[in-house]
Formats: structure tokens, sequence, C-alpha cells
């Protein structure tokens, strides 16, 4: 249940932070609105996860799967292009959430 509620959060970051951008420093304020509420969604459904997952494991699979996801979004939505550095960049931190889910031992107390 705690990866369900890590992907909840992570899918409402994502949502935050396309709305964030879409808000244009917080002028807008329907895409405003949705970047709190998504923001508040994504920490109450992290908070659920930190139940039984340790914070550190959370995070960086919360991270990782984030940077790819608003990465494909900024690519989609607002033509942002990602330079070959970037990219390796991203490479090194899925392969490090997958090491992390492939071999980690790490329980929350």
């Amino acid at each position: 249940m705690s990866y369900l509620y890590l992907a909840f959060a992570i899918v409402s970051e994502v949502i935050g932070t396309s709305a964030l951008k879409a808000s244009e420093q917080f002028s807008r304020p329907v895409p405003s609105l949705i970047s709190l509420v998504s923001f508040a969604s994504a920490f109450y459904f992290l908070s659920l996860t930190l139940r039984t997952m340790p914070v550190g494991i959370a995070y960086a699979i919360w991270s990782g799967v984030g940077i790819v996801l608003i990465s494909l979004i900024a690519l989609v939505l607002f033509g942002q292009k990602l330079d070959l550095p970037a990219v390796i960049g991203m490479g090194l931190i899925v392969a490090g959430v997958v090491v992390i889910n492939a071999f980690s031992k790490s329980v929350a107390h």
C-alpha cells in the first residue's frame, strides 16, 4: 500500500509543479489553486507512505520518478528540451532508484 500512496504523492507533486509553471508566479488564480491543492495532497500521501517506508527511500523514489515525469511534461506542454548531460544525469538518478528498490533491505522503524 505504501507504493500506492507514494505513486499518488508523486503524481500530485508533478501536477502541482506543472500548475506552478502555468501559474506565472501565482498571478493566475486557477493554476495557483491547483498547485497549492496538489502540493498539499502530495505531502499528505507522502506522510502516509512514511508510515511503512524509510524517509530516505521514499524521497529517493519520489524525486527520481518526479524528475523524469516533470521533465517529460515540460517537454510536451512547455516545449522545454534537455541536453545530453541532463539526460545522462537523470539516467543516473533513475539507476539509483532502481538499485535502491532492487537491493535495499531498509525498513521504517
